[in-house]
């Protein structure tokens, strides 16, 4: 098996034993700590003798190894555990982009699930979660006290099957149920449309795809316009992405990036340290770019915002991210299982750990909340124009195709502002690529 990085982030492992002389006092402490070590890996034993013969039901050995070793490896931080060989394998699929599932990634905080985002039109963004959601029961089982793999698992199950999850929301008085009906997960990691004059990347993953489904969007887009200079600028949306593979952020940021560093990691120990570069070649060919971000933004989404960020190539809006600045190796185990350690911290390119913090963007821009239902849209009193007057004046100063320019132009500002009501945080984006356009020299 071979080993991979995953949640955005990467690290090389470095098995470096360096042999000194050492004076005999701190042999004699190195020889007490080793002592130490034994006598509570023979306590572990007892204790595992002892469940076997006396426990009130048999157990299956492997599986209480098994808990041990998970039990171990998640008392470290939220992001190491350990994986099944079933876990392992669903893993690989995972970064290949397609699986079964409802369609969310989540963290463990105060002993709950918590959703740190759906992903784009899987069953989970359609019945409604949203980032920031906390999952308390699972068809009516409490997920309180189970370790993240142990309530991510109480979630699997067939496709076409049905699950309740019970959500706390913040602004929400109380609990409430949600019904989703299981399907199997195909992303595409990025896609490219055109709003007005603006070019949308929306990346909802880092997988094995990201940078290749982002590189052919862009120039589709570019071709169908008639070229680069028809665009005014790039929207690179972030907005709910949790991460995937380091490779692959990297890749992002460099395309849009014609050199400087890319982000850093740093271990436990200064030589497992390793920077990441851009290369030359801007897909964008020097183009205004608009980052969106949003809490549920995390990891590999961060290694971009903050590298584009850092760097002035690009103006990060919305809201700050999620937060999450920590490295984790997969590391293959006998039996075709792994492990998932955090082995070091990253860093943009200015140096700063994002990790608690977040990135926090340029612009703040929130995204009002969607109307529930029943809840009525304010209307505004009927207006009238000059051009709804009986008997008014026709405009002779303008040719036809004056006339039908302005009102294209009107038609524009129209859809502009239908985008505000569906999506307000783009459309402000857009306004921004809109601004830059408007000052470029020679525009």
């Amino acid at each position: 098996m071979k080993r991979f990085v995953v949640a955005g982030l990467a690290g090389t492992l470095a098995g470096i034993i360096a042999t000194t002389q050492v004076a005999g006092p701190l042999v004699a402490q190195e020889a007490k700590a080793n002592t130490n070590v034994y006598e509570q890996l023979d306590l572990f034993g007892d204790i595992f003798e002892r469940i076997r013969a006396q426990y009130v039901e048999e157990v299956d050995a492997s599986e209480l190894i098994e808990a041990a070793i998970d039990g171990m490896l998640t008392s470290l931080d939220p992001h190491s555990s350990y994986l099944s060989p079933d876990d392992a394998a669903q893993m690989r699929v995972q970064t290949r982009g397609e699986f079964g599932g409802l369609g969310i990634e989540v963290t463990q905080e105060e002993g709950f699930v918590k959703v740190v985002s759906p992903i784009d039109g899987t069953p989970a963004d359609e019945a409604g979660i949203e980032s920031g959601d906390f999952i308390t029961h699972v068809d009516g089982e409490s997920v309180l006290g189970l370790t993240l793999d142990k309530a991510v698992e109480l979630m699997r199950g067939p496709v076409g099957s049905e699950i309740v999850i019970t959500v706390v929301r913040e602004g929400e008085d109380e609990p409430f149920d949600v019904s989703i009906i299981r399907d199997t997960i195909k992303l595409t990691a990025a896609r490219a449309r055109i709003e007005g004059t603006s070019v949308v990347l929306r990346v909802t993953t880092f997988n094995d795809q990201t940078y290749v489904n982002l590189e052919e969007g862009l120039k589709k887009q570019i071709e169908e316009v008639g070229g680069i200079d028809k665009i005014n600028g790039i929207v690179l949306d972030l907005r709910n992405n949790p991460g995937g593979l380091l490779t692959q952020a990297i890749k992002v940021s460099d395309a849009f990036l014609d050199s400087g560093e890319i982000v850093s990691t740093r271990g436990r120990n200064a030589e497992d340290g390793e920077r990441f570069n851009a290369t030359e070649g801007d897909l964008a060919q020097g183009k205004p770019v608009v980052v969106l971000i949003n809490g549920g933004s995390a990891s590999a989404s961060e290694i971009v915002a903050g590298a584009l960020q850092d760097h002035r190539r690009a103006i990060v809006v919305g809201t700050k991210s999620f937060g999450k600045g920590s490295v984790q190796t997969v590391m293959p185990l006998r039996g075709e299982g792994a492990m998932r350690l955090t082995t070091a911290r990253y860093y943009t390119p200015s140096g700063r750990s994002i990790q608690n913090l977040g990135v926090s963007p340029d612009i703040v821009v929130e995204q009002p909340r969607r109307r529930t239902e029943g809840e009525e849209e304010a209307t505004s009193p009927l207006t009238r124009s000059e051009a709804d007057l009986r008997g008014r004046l026709n405009n002779d100063s303008l040719s036809e195709d004056e006339i039908r320019q302005i009102e294209e132009d009107r038609a524009k500002a129209e859809a502009a502002a239908e985008l505000r009501q569906e999506d307000y945080q783009l459309a402000y984006a857009i306004d921004i690529l809109k601004g830059l356009s408007a000052f470029t020299p020679g525009k």
